[in-house]
């Protein structure tokens, strides 16, 4: 039999044991749960970084582009320009042709002159003129015009490109050369590339659209101005009949324009619409019955859209959402639209063109602009 007093000493022995596999049972809890909202912070930061990265690539189609027709354009009128050179070289040869051509004929009369006295006078007056005429007769060598030059820029602009981007992803990026390009590299594509790395909203109004929306699709609880542009909650649903293609529980509104091929832009002011509203783009085959989720922007294949409520801004498509966090509360989105590349891109406007989401799809019908509320009002803007 163990002395009471080592049982004592037993039992404390086992109960600081077992509190400190308490303890430790509950730091590794804890660090599950750290775990976990670690690898939940990655997941969006990996979702929100591929985001800001389709925004960026297509800034910088944008702006290749951009970069193709500025190179094509300066070739149009420097080939404009010599051409019109040549035009009036042709001219003035065909001018001298034309004064030898009567100077031959003067001489040739002079020549059947009977009066020796005559003909010396006539003879001399002529002479005069013949040395003028075969003095502007000189050989003409039409300067040749080369865009060799153009065509070298560009080459080192793609060599540079492809050199960099041979190097592989990992090593680039250790070396700070993908995000943060230094020293020469640096030095030598700023060179090259003369357009703004940043996204600029001049780039985007070459597209410019302004989308009027359509009455026979709204809601009966929406109004229209009367230039088709701004919706905006009513008090009172109209009377009459409901249009098949109306939305009769959901208030929303698609516009008149559709897109099916090429890039367009437009702007839609949201500073009116109060603490919620959905902007986004749909399939004419979008449903219009019912509140259903086949009905609802943004919740089917049918229709891709960016959603506000209660200061929580989400991007829907087929029921699939991402959430987004904006520096600022946008008033003014813009929306980019590459139908062929299947990217629909939307911005803040009132923020500098800041990037908010990316959508890539594979488009199979026309896209049409479309609006829903919650209450206030939505403006389609006037571009120029």
């Amino acid at each position: 039999m163990y002395p009471e007093g080592r049982w004592l000493d037993h039992g404390k022995l086992i109960q600081e044991c077992l509190k400190q596999l308490e303890t430790k049972k509950q730091q590794n809890v804890g660090n599950i749960t750290h775990i976990e909202d670690t690898a939940e912070k990655l997941k969006a930061h990996a979702e929100s970084s591929k985001t800001w990265l389709m925004g960026k690539f297509t800034e910088l189609r944008l702006l290749l582009d951009e970069e193709e027709a500025l190179a094509k354009k300066f070739i149009d009128k420097n080939t404009q320009l010599t051409l019109q050179a040549y035009r009036q070289h042709i001219e003035s040869c065909k001018e001298q042709i034309d004064g030898m051509h009567s100077l031959s004929t003067r001489v040739w009369r002079i020549s059947q002159e009977p009066d020796p006295i005559q003909l010396l006078q006539e003879y001399r007056a002529a002479e005069q003129e013949m040395q003028r005429q075969t003095s502007l007769g000189e050989v003409c060598y039409p300067t040749p015009l080369s865009f060799e030059p153009v065509k070298s820029f560009f080459q080192g602009f793609v060599d540079a490109m492809q050199s960099l981007l041979q190097t592989p992803l990992d090593t680039r990026l250790k070396e700070n050369t993908n995000c943060q390009l230094s020293g020469s590299s640096s030095t030598k594509l700023a060179s090259l590339l003369k357009t703004s790395p940043s996204p600029e909203r001049s780039l985007f109004l070459k597209y410019a659209r302004t989308p009027t929306l359509e009455p026979d699709t709204m809601h009966a609880r929406l109004r229209l101005s009367a230039d088709r542009l701004t919706v905006r909650c009513g008090l009172m649903g109209r009377l009459g009949p409901t249009p098949a293609l109306r939305f009769d529980k959901l208030w929303q509104v698609l516009c008149r324009d559709c897109y099916a091929a090429g890039r367009h832009y437009w702007e839609v002011d949201v500073q009116e619409a109060g603490v919620g509203w959905w902007v986004g783009v749909a399939y004419a085959s979008l449903r219009r019955c019912g509140a259903s989720a086949s009905a609802r922007l943004g919740c089917n294949r049918q229709s891709w859209c960016l959603k506000r409520y209660d200061l929580e801004y989400w991007a829907f498509h087929d029921g699939q959402r991402s959430r987004l966090r904006p520096r600022d509360d946008p008033d003014r989105l813009g929306v980019f639209l590459d139908y062929e590349a299947g990217i629909l891109s939307f911005y803040d406007v009132s923020g500098g063109m800041s990037h908010l989401h990316t959508f890539r799809a594979a488009f199979q019908e026309p896209l049409y602009p479309a609006l829903r509320l919650w209450e206030g009002a939505i403006s389609i803007s006037r571009l120029p």
